[in-house]
């Protein structure tokens, strides 16, 4: 026999399921597709659809070769002739359809901070695929972002797991390189994210670009001139973004121990999706039976 329906507080709510016809979230990948960067994207939209069960959520490669790694412009034309032809199908059939209205895809760029040199890209491919869509911004800064540095610091044993605990980390560091990509506006975004990192660690951390020639070097002196002895370097990057000579040249430079990047934490996930639902004017828990826009 069926459970009777529960009421009141003790009522179970409702899974939060995707709009009928919502658009699709399609993640913008840059950098030199393969392998890694596939199955780290591939991890990202898995985690954003566990958080709403039924979202089309697909991926396009900045440097894509149109076979493998879909291009993102190829990928936003096509999502946007498969929601015509839905539409002229189900006229064709005699049913009821709405016409489609409003973006067919948002786009979400796989990228922690602001990097113009990619994002000029990204848009270039949103205009080029001449479909109906809508592009958000980076997924940082935000307090899920200083979470995700925390904890690849303490998986590399740079950092106690959380401040709760009262034993200490022999490795732990005293001075963190916030590193970066995207020159000085990417810097001083990355620095919101560093306070709120340095807060969690009760230790000084400084942004410093990965991409600009001495400035990951220049932090280490102004950290170490300060009174940090023992210091780490935190790739502020989810990973494809940035090729691994480029970290490996930073942290030669300023001779410490590292991090792994960002990559598929989580929270990667859950803030893709929630650029996507804030574009489309809805809340996660709103989802089920809102209308597309």
């Amino acid at each position: 026999m069926p459970r009777p329906r529960q009421s009141g507080r003790h009522r179970r709510p409702e899974p939060v399921v995707a709009p009928e016809g919502a658009p699709a979230l399609v993640l913008a990948v840059p950098g030199t597709p393969g392998s890694a960067s596939r199955s780290l994207a591939e991890e990202v939209v898995s985690i954003a659809r566990s958080e709403l069960p039924g979202l089309d959520a697909r991926i396009g490669y900045l440097d894509g070769d149109n076979d493998e790694y879909p291009t993102l412009e190829n990928v936003l034309a096509h999502t946007a002739s498969e929601r015509t032809a839905r539409y002229e199908q189900a006229l064709a059939a005699g049913r009821e359809a709405a016409e489609p209205q409003g973006p067919a895809a948002v786009v979400v760029p796989l990228l922690a901070g602001p990097e113009n040199a990619l994002m000029r890209r990204i848009r270039q491919a949103v205009m080029d695929s001449r479909a109906a869509v809508e592009l958000t911004d980076v997924l940082g800064p935000h307090p899920l972002l200083a979470e995700a540095l925390h904890v690849r610091l303490s998986e590399a044993g740079l950092s106690r797991a959380d401040r709760a605990r009262l034993f200490t980390v022999a490795t732990a560091a005293d001075g963190i390189i916030l590193a970066t990509v995207g020159g000085d506006e990417a810097v001083q975004a990355a620095g919101i994210t560093g306070m709120l990192l340095a807060a969690r660690l009760a230790v000084p951390v400084i942004a410093a670009a990965l991409d600009e020639e001495g400035s990951v070097g220049a932090v280490a002196e102004q950290l170490r001139g300060s009174g940090s002895t023992q210091l780490a370097l935190a790739p502020y990057v989810i990973g494809p973004e940035v090729p691994d000579s480029l970290l490996d040249a930073a942290v030669k430079e300023a001779d410490c121990a590292t991090a792994e990047p960002l990559g598929a934490y989580p929270a990667i996930g859950k803030l893709a999706l929630s650029h996507y639902t804030t574009a489309l004017g809805i809340a996660p828990q709103q989802a089920q039976g809102m209308p597309a826009h």
